[in-house]
């Protein structure tokens, strides 16, 4: 009988907290078409599931993530590399836009499409030893899409260096970029991903949602339409229950009681 195939990402849920394993070990967890096309539909169903309040990429074996899988795109045609990084594209940006928090738990090495994920996530906890590197320069193609979400989260000319140079960056040095929060022993990783993630389901689920959206959308708007966005969508937060109830848990020195409406 066949040995049946593990999946390509593994699911746990624990306290509000969805955990999505990258299990590609023996290929250093590269981004196949299989994966993903199950990290795109974890994230849909997540985004809908009001029991899950944030959610943890990290990945098995040992290092998070090395980028596409070069072979597979290699054997592919041109039509088939198009739908990957369209396939990939829509996994990067239904991190941006889930309504919930997303933290990277980085180990080992975080390289061209495995360091996009890293920056697309809202938060990056890495281990001390852990090394990022957008190195597609190196072998003759630019990283072009890594590129877009790397601009986003670090200066222009900390991206530029590490796009034209391809060269492996420390945890420290991606921690003074702001590719990552911070950097921890190795030892350390899970207790501090689980003491991040416990701080933040810990607040209004709703205030979370609010507010990460409104975030990432006015960060592409001109300061005046800015204020005015981020104005309408705190009238809303303190229109909701979980806004007043925060407000007179805060008068009345007691805890609150979130709903979640």
């Amino acid at each position: 009988m066949a040995k049946k195939q593990e999946s390509v990402l593994l699911r746990e849920t624990s306290n509000g907290v969805a955990t999505l394993t990258l299990n590609r070990p023996a290929q250093r967890n590269a981004l196949s078409d299989a994966l993903i096309g199950a990290l795109n539909a974890a994230l849909s169903e997540i985004a809908g599931n009001s029991d899950i309040k944030l959610v943890v990429i990290r990945g098995n074996g040992p290092v998070f993530c090395a980028g596409h899988d070069l072979k597979e795109m290699r054997a592919a045609d041109s039509d088939g590399v198009h739908r990957t990084l369209e396939a990939c594209a829509r996994m990067m940006t239904g991190i941006v836009n889930l309504p919930k928090p997303v933290i990277a738990r980085v180990h080992g090495i975080a390289t061209a499409a495995g360091c996009q994920l890293v920056a697309s996530c809202d938060l990056a906890i890495a281990a001390d030893d852990a090394r990022f590197a957008t190195p597609g320069v190196n072998l003759g193609v630019f990283c072009s899409t890594p590129m877009v979400a790397l601009s986003r989260n670090v200066s222009r000319k900390h991206a530029m260096e590490m796009l034209l140079t391809g060269e492996m960056i420390d945890a420290a040095t991606a921690a003074r970029f702001g590719l990552i929060n911070r950097a921890v022993p190795a030892d350390e990783l899970d207790a501090a991903v689980d003491e991040l993630a416990t701080t933040i389901c810990s607040k209004s689920a709703l205030a979370i949602e609010f507010g990460k959206a409104a975030f990432y959308k006015q960060l592409e708007c001109g300061l005046k339409e800015a204020y005015e966005y981020a104005g309408a969508v705190m009238l809303r937060n303190m229109m909701s229950h979980d806004g007043g109830e925060g407000i007179d848990a805060f008068i009345e020195k007691r805890r609150p009681a979130w709903t979640g409406t």
